[in-house]
């Protein structure tokens, strides 16, 4: 069964993918993603890379947030397949980007064989805890893996100088794409920190201001909902008229500011909604469902999956 998109990832490997090989230190000349599809099993694999080098290979990468019994025999599927429908070798990667995505399988390759025999199948396949990697390979490396810093090797209490170095490595080499890097830092974050503790850290981000992604997901757009109903309670005129004004444009301006960072992380995540999930998130008045949904949005891994939890 296909995977969803992992959006934020995906996209960090399609605008740089040769950083990704490189943090891996694998051989590469030149690279190009190409189309994942796997039609004949329904199967997406989450990224895969053609890559020009001696001999020519497919990277195929796998990010991981959870765990799945089985996962070890579905990147297998798709090392094969991959293989076959381009008649090139494959190396399968798999970043697990928290512990809650580790387990048994991941440790120990895939073999299969009947008793007192040889195996008939052994499948490799090569695993990244990227919390137990070097915060510094990912400072120094290249900006394609770097939002993946702060959910590296690092203590809470070094995250503060992890963001302004950063900050000083995006601002110089790539000011364009500081909305988009800094979203995906954030969104990353959620997999190990709270999001106020996330928000907070990314506060004085002078980027932030340029990524409309962040600007629907950090505290202050709650703050604006507020201050919003509070102009719309004023213009009652009477005390009594005000006061209710002021209580309905609150309720109102934070259902509506949750429900669009709803929509935002959700696009990011699993691609935009259908009309029957856009219908129902526009008829979920209830800022509390609104907000547990939020929060449980990197437990699953498809709209329905979501809507099912919530």
């Amino acid at each position: 069964m296909a995977k969803p998109f992992d959006a934020t990832t995906k996209h960090l490997i399609e605008a740089r993918p040769k950083d990704w090989l490189d943090y891996l230190g694998l051989p590469a000349s030149s690279v190009t993603v190409i189309d994942a599809d796997l039609s004949t099993v329904t199967a997406d694999a989450d990224k895969v890379l053609m890559v020009t080098a001696d001999p020519p290979y497919i990277a195929h990468f796998d990010l991981q947030a959870g765990y799945k019994p089985r996962d070890n025999e579905r990147f297998m599927v798709y090392n094969v397949l991959l293989g076959y429908q381009h008649n090139v070798l494959v190396r399968t990667v798999i970043f697990l980007l928290r512990p809650a995505a580790d387990g048994p399988l991941m440790r120990e390759p895939l073999q299969r064989g009947f008793p007192d025999k040889l195996p008939y199948l052994h499948f490799e396949f090569r695993v990244v805890r990227v919390w137990e990697q070097s915060v510094q390979t990912f400072l120094q490396g290249g900006l394609g893996t770097l939002p993946l810093a702060p959910i590296s090797a690092v203590e809470p209490g070094a995250l503060p100088a992890v963001i302004r170095q950063m900050e000083q490595r995006i601002e110089t080499e790539a000011p364009d794409d500081a909305g988009e890097l800094w979203a995906s830092t954030y969104i990353l974050m959620g997999l190990r920190y709270p999001p106020q503790v996330a928000a907070q850290l990314l506060k004085g981000v002078r980027a932030m201001k340029e990524s409309s992604t962040y600007q629907e997901i950090k505290n202050e757009g709650r703050a604006e909902g507020r201050a919003e109903g509070r102009d719309e309670g004023r213009t009652e005129g009477r005390a009594e008229g005000r006061s209710e004004g002021r209580a309905e444009g609150r309720f109102e301006g934070k259902t509506e500011e949750a429900r669009g960072v709803l929509l935002r992380l959700g696009s990011k995540r699993f691609g935009e909604p259908d009309s029957r999930v856009e219908a129902y998130l526009n008829s979920l008045n209830q800022i509390e469902t609104l907000e547990l949904l939020i929060d449980r949005i990197l437990d699953v891994e498809s709209w329905g999956e979501l809507l099912q939890a919530g």
